[in-house]
Order: C-alpha cells, then structure tokens, then sequence
C-alpha cells in the first residue's frame, strides 16, 4: 500500500534555494519574486524575501509554494534596492513558520537577514554554546545558529563579523545575507552547494542556479568559488577569500538530479550533461529492446541520450500529473491503492507487447520503482529493463540533501540482482561512479572538469567534510542496515 509518504518521498530533494539582488531602482521584491519562482524545484515548504532600502529592512515569509505566498501587494509594498529570498525544503529543523527564512537579527551596528541553502554538522554544539552566552533562538534550524554567530561576533563590520563566523561553522553551505546596504554571498570551503553570480543592466545578482539568473534576463558572470565571500555595496563588488584551503566538492547529485535542466554548472547545460549520463549508460548497460522511456520528468534526459547511443526508439510511455504537490490532501483508502497512478499512467498503446527500457535519475527505497514495473507489466509490457543514471544510493547526505537513513537506503542492503528481484524487473543496472563523472566530465571540456571535483558521498561513503562519530550513527549503523533488509 503507497501512502502519501511513500509517493513523495522515494527520491532525494534538495534543502532550499537562495537569491539575492543588488539594484537600486529597479522592483528588487518583483525580481527575487520570480528568481524564486525559477528556484522553487529547491524547496516547496515556505517562502520569504527580505528587502532593504538603506535604513529598514522589511521581512516578508509564510508556509507554501511562492505563488502562494506573496501577492502582487505583497510584493509592492516590499520597498528597497537590496533583496534576499528563499524558498525551503526542511532537513535541519521541522516544517512550520518559524523555520522559514529569511532569518532576521540585529546587533548595535547594523541588521542582518540570512539564507542559506546547505546543512550544517555541528548545529547542536554551537548551538548550546550560544546559548550559553545568552542567545535565544526562535527555530530550530542551523541557518538561525549561523545568523546569531554573526551578529555575536562582536564586529562593526559584516565583513569582519562573517569572517569570524565562517571560522566556527563546519557542514555545507551557500548563503546569500544582507544589512541596510550591502549584500553578501558566501560559500564553503568544498563549494557542496552552488551559488552563481550574475550582473543585470549593472547590478549583481546571487542565486543558487542560473535558472534564477536567466529568469530575470541576468548574464551569468561566474560561480562563487568555494570559500569565498562576494560583498556587493554602492561602491560595486569585492571579493575575500574567506578559507585559502579549499578541497571543492561540489555534490554530484546536482547534475544528477537537483539542479534544473536549464541550469549551468561549471558552465555546462545540465540536461546535457544528463543526456550524457544516458549515452554513457547505455555503452555500460546494453540491452535488445524496442523502446526507451523515461520516468518523468527527471529520466528524461538520460532516456535520450541511451536511445541515441544505443539506437533503439526514444518514446513517451507515462503522462504525468503535473499538479500534484508534495502537500496534497491526504488520499482515501480506494485512492491509496492506486500508488503512484496518482502521479504518473502508462501510455498502454505505446508500451503493450514492447520491450522496454526504462531510465530513471535512481533508486532510493525501491517503492516506487516497484509500482512503476508494476504498472508498465499490467499495461502490456512484454519486458522491463530498468536503466539507473546514477551509482546505487548506499549511503545518506549531511550537507543539505534529504536521504533516508542507511538502514531504509534499498542499495545499502540487497545486491543489484536482489533489488531487481524486489522490482520484478527483467533486468537493472546503475551507471558506475567511474562512468559518471566521466560523463559529467565529457561535457565539462576535454576530458576534464577544469579543476572540479565532487562529492560522492551517497554513492561511495567518502565524505569530503568529516562526519562526527554522533551524527553519523544517526543514519549510518550497519547493525540496523542489514537487519533492515527483511524489509525488501
């Protein structure tokens, strides 16, 4: 039986999305209003935008999808020249209002508003030791721990006081803040989640993709590197480099998956890197079959770029309900045993008496790509083959990407033939970390990603920041993993 849990959550979803804006004269609260519009695929939980005019800063954040959210005299009333925005998807934290953002603090020298898209791993011991100088916190999320850390700092300066603050906080983070008048962006040290910069009629714009950037018809100018802080004033745009040790890491998953297609990453199309993971699969992953299909809409790339590589027909075998949210009201009983109809139908014309194979971005439980066999079987499918654009899943994220624990990761427990047994498929394969990022790495240029790498963690358990032994049981207990797999 799917319930709305299992029809939402078998996949990865990233933690938020940020956006910031410098542009005196122009509709600031309008423009960040439709960067985050762009960005929403980061986060569906709650939305908010803090907009400045040299003096005040007004704050303006609720539950739901942007749309829902801001009005059009919302948004006029949202006076200034300097933005910020947000939209969120809680990891760090639980889902209600006081854990949307941006946040907002002040100290004796100037406000500050915050947005971060990431995760940090040492919240809690940061946390009691502000605490223990007297902090009050409002939420319950390690974005309000890096506000109060700055504002703490005991600076007169932003600059000086994020440098302090930066030297504290150890996790993934891309974090757009800013004061009466100026605007800020920041990075870790490994670059885990993106932040590009880009420039409209003169002014500079932050945004956690391009996307966010083309929307408004800003040019995209560069990444902000890891370890990186970008200062933007009336006097234009400085750079510090925060952290001199760098190791970037930027997470893979974000060609994989998180990042849009429309995106550029390491100034390359995503969807194109993501038909190159299709190409790349099908040299590793050969199969006779009739039609390739994706599973909507994340497969798709990766579908065409195996049907062109192996030659078999590309074909549309499912329509998707595109009006279905992560928040819908809860189905019935009757409804219930539909599964995942609620999201996807097979194309029965298209697929009956074929032999399929199907592309898919992964495999997280296993559920729902047991009730996709299901359905194509039961529409007519005379094979399915089941074709996975990235490595098996084996182990959870701490840097800003909702996983499951170890113990419910299907990877982490069965063998690929097990897990094919489980989905009732004829056959299943995963391209291989080595074909990934070299697939990745193709479109970057010459064979190489011009000084990037990634990390991989969920697929090899390397974690470029290192984990604390507390925080990684939380998640990572083999005991419980291998008694987990009766679960299958």
């Amino acid at each position: 039986m799917l319930d709305q849990l299992d029809i939402f959550s078998d996949t990865v979803y990233d933690e938020c999305g940020v956006f910031g804006i410098y542009a005196p004269g122009e509709a600031v609260a309008k423009l960040t209003y439709y960067g985050l519009y762009a960005l929403q695929h980061r986060g569906q939980e709650s939305a908010g935008i803090a907009v400045s005019d040299g003096d005040n800063t007004m704050v303006f954040k609720d539950m739901g999808l942007v749309s829902q959210v801001f009005t059009e005299r919302d948004l006029t009333t949202l006076q200034g020249h300097i933005a910020i925005g947000h939209v969120r998807y809680s990891t760090t934290g639980s889902t209600n209002w006081e854990n949307a953002q941006p946040i907002h603090k002040a100290n004796e020298y100037w406000s500050l508003s915050l947005a971060h898209n990431g995760n940090l791993i040492n919240t809690n011991e940061l946390r009691r030791r502000l605490e223990r100088r007297g902090s009050e916190f409002q939420s319950t999320s390690d974005s309000e721990v890096i506000a109060e850390l700055v504002v703490r700092a005991g600076r007169k300066t932003i600059e000086a006081s994020v440098r302090d603050a930066v030297r504290h906080i150890k996790g993934a983070f891309s974090i757009v803040m800013m004061t009466e008048d100026k605007l800020i962006g920041v990075r870790d040290a490994n670059g885990v989640r993106p932040l590009a910069l880009g420039i409209m009629n003169g002014h500079y714009v932050l945004s956690s993709e391009t996307c966010g950037l083309d929307v408004i018809g800003a040019d995209f100018l560069r990444e902000v590197l890891p370890g990186e802080m970008v200062v933007i004033d009336g006097k234009g745009l400085s750079s510090y480099q925060l952290i001199e040790k760098t190791n970037p890491s930027l997470c893979i998953f974000e060609f994989v998956y998180l990042a849009r297609p429309d995106s550029s990453i390491y100034g390359r199309n995503v969807a194109e890197a993501r038909k190159n993971m299709g190409r790349q699969l099908a040299r590793e992953a050969p199969v006779e079959a009739d039609l390739v299909i994706p599973v909507p809409d994340s497969g798709n790339p990766a579908a065409q770029g195996y049907a062109e590589a192996s030659g078999i027909p590309y074909g549309e075998g499912f329509v998707k309900n595109r009006y279905i949210g992560r928040t819908f009201i809860q189905p019935s009983q009757t409804i219930r045993q539909l599964g995942i109809r609620l999201k996807l139908n097979p194309l029965r014309d298209v697929i009956e008496g074929k032999r399929l194979v199907v592309v898919d971005d992964s495999i997280v439980r296993g559920n729902t790509s047991k009730k996709i066999v299901q359905m194509l079987r039961k529409a007519g499918a005379k094979e399915v083959h089941m074709r996975i654009s990235s490595p098996p899943i084996e182990w959870p994220c701490f840097y800003g990407i909702d996983t499951a624990e170890r113990k419910d990761l299907i990877a982490a427990n069965l063998t690929v033939d097990r897990i094919r047994t489980f989905l009732s498929a004829d056959s299943l394969q995963y391209i291989s970390q080595k074909g990934l990022v070299s697939a990745v790495s193709d479109i970057i240029g010459d064979g190489s990603t011009n000084g990037a790498a990634f990390c991989m963690a969920c697929f090899d358990g390397v974690y470029p920041i290192p984990i604390p032994s507390r925080l990684k049981m939380t998640k990572l207990s083999l005991e419980k993993a291998k008694k987990a797999e009766t679960l299958f």
